[in-house]
């Protein structure tokens, strides 16, 4: 082959990998562009939430839900697809952060969690010194580079044997055995672990026990519905005592939150199901820096009539947010002379609701003033959350009262002027109807100007009843009530309701003395003293 040959080839071999250089930075463009593309739709569909997450008062909580969960089944998508070009070509990663939002400012990684137990692989190098002869003697240690990575380890069962020796005496024939270990379900085989992770599946994430039948058999246990089902009947009769020590600590107080949302129940023999009731009644001191405890008591009716939350409510007296539910209203009247004990707080995010809805169909100028009054009010809120209940009713009695008072000649002055047939008119009449119970936050600074608290701790059980669909008996709904007490009550006061759940039950099950029942109470409970016990 001659010189010019080999030159020529040579130019061919470059020409080639030229072209596929081009080609590799034809295809990394293209995917800079459709990743730039996912991340700016990213930050959109984020900002999107955070707006609805701020006015979620805005809409019905049902509605506001479906539109979160959607953006954000699609802000998951977006990522994945985001992690899949990353993993496709890895030049990318990291290179499009400061592109996608320029104004962002860069941050670092998060640390992971102190408090999860370490492992450490050491990763020795390859020792290959320009010396010729190696030495280890000669090795300084200069540094390390440390990288920490998350890793899930598979949730496993175990068998703990518990093994009672038996011991007799030769001479006097006396019989010595340590007794049988106290457990929640008497010769039965849950521990206490297993079934706080039962309920906390059932009743905390959605999860139906049929289900978790399924996914413990993957694990080759056979565990049927049927005796989880009896094990969640033993774990509510454990808890019972305590839920209504809870019930009896929130109606102890002056402040209460309630709202109630629907849930199916199996009417037997009727092949149908009847439309029953959830009710939460809700105490946190937390926005007026109050010193008591964060609690919820979850009661269960079979129907809605104004007789359950009467009922309910028979021993509280003091200030109750609750919506325009025309069966309150019997709570709110005058004993004969005596003034009523229970004085109605109306919720402004109900009242803003209908005139958003007004404003959403329409357009309104008028509905859109409304809201914007009204927003001036939360903007109050804003300011003066965590703020003692004295300075809280002192600047809302200076800024609060001369808006609303405002708000309220104008609000009389559209409404005559509006059709009693017309929305924009009955979104009016809802407020002015009831502007003595809307305007009653002002007087007391340990009172709210909604009712959010209760609709957030009734929002769990709407999203799981999804799950569910129904409800299998009244018993089933009671039951269910008592461990939505104890698992929401541990989750406002920070505890971790599956560790805390599966503590209550052992000390319970050791005999723990119903005199100290306050002990496991949430806002008492010290892990520390249950795991030495």
């Amino acid at each position: 082959m001659s010189d010019v040959e080999a030159l020529q080839e040579e130019i061919a071999a470059l020409r080639s990998q030229l072209a596929e250089r081009d080609a590799r930075l034809a295809e990394l463009a293209a995917s800079e562009a459709r990743l730039k593309v996912a991340l700016l739709e990213i930050e959109q569909i984020k900002m999107q939430l955070a707006v609805l997450r701020r006015q979620r008062y805005g809409h019905s909580s049902e509605k506001l839900d479906g539109e979160i969960v959607q953006l954000e089944l699609r802000l998951e998508d977006l990522e994945e697809n985001v992690g899949e070009q990353h993993a496709a070509n890895p030049r990318l990663d990291g290179a499009n952060d400061k592109q996608s939002n320029p104004r962002r400012k860069p941050t670092g990684r998060k640390p992971l969690p102190p408090h999860l137990p370490r492992e450490v692989v050491v990763h020795e190098p390859q020792i290959v010194c320009h010396c010729g002869d190696y030495d280890p003697g000669r090795l300084t240690k200069i540094g390390e580079t440390t990288t920490e990575v998350l890793e899930k380890i598979p949730a496993r069962l175990k068998v703990i044997r518990h093994v009672r020796p038996k011991y007799a005496c030769r001479r006097c024939e006396m019989v010595f055995q340590s007794p049988a270990p106290e457990l929640p379900i008497e010769k039965g085989r849950p521990g206490p672990g297993l079934l706080a992770h039962i309920a906390v599946s059932k009743y905390c994430d959605g999860l139906p026990l049929y289900r978790q039948a399924g996914i413990l058999a993957r694990e080759g246990i056979d565990i049927s519905r049927a005796v989880m089902a009896e094990w969640i009947g033993h774990v509510a009769w454990w808890l019972a005592p305590l839920a209504e020590r809870i019930g009896q600590y929130v109606m102890a107080q002056s402040v209460l939150w309630t709202d109630d949302t629907p849930i199916r129940t199996l009417a037997p023999g009727k092949g149908r199901t009847n439309l029953s009731r959830f009710w939460c009644y809700a105490v946190d001191p937390r926005p007026y820096g109050g010193a008591g405890h964060r609690a919820v008591l979850y009661r269960y009716s079979a129907d809605r009539k104004g007789v359950r939350p009467q009922g309910h409510l028979e021993g509280f007296s003091g200030y109750l947010h609750a919506d325009a539910f025309a069966g309150y209203q019997a709570l709110y009247r005058p004993n004969g002379r005596n003034a009523p004990r229970i004085q109605h707080v109306a919720c402004f995010a109900h009242a803003r609701r209908k005139l958003f809805d007004v404003f959403e169909a329409t357009k309104s100028p008028i509905a859109g003033e409304a809201l914007q009054r009204i927003q001036e009010l939360y903007a109050i809120e804003e300011e003066i959350s965590g703020k003692s209940a004295t300075p809280r009713r002192a600047a809302r009695q200076a800024q609060a009262k001369p808006l609303l008072d405002a708000f309220h000649t104008w609000a009389v002055a559209q409404r005559r002027r509006l059709s009693s047939k017309m929305p924009l008119g009955k979104a009016f009449q809802y407020s002015l109807s009831r502007w003595d119970a809307l305007t009653r936050y002002i007087e007391d600074g340990r009172l709210s100007i909604d009712n959010n608290l209760s609709e957030r701790l009734l929002r769990g059980i709407a999203v799981t009843r999804k799950n569910f669909l129904f409800l299998g008996s009244d018993r089933g709904g009671t039951r269910a009530a008592v461990t939505y007490t104890i698992i929401e009550s541990a989750k406002l006061n920070g505890l971790d309701p599956e560790a805390y759940l599966a503590s209550v039950l052992d000390l319970l099950a050791r005999g723990h003395p119903i005199s100290r029942l306050d002990e496991l109470l949430p806002w008492n409970f010290q892990p520390q003293i249950a795991a030495a016990a």
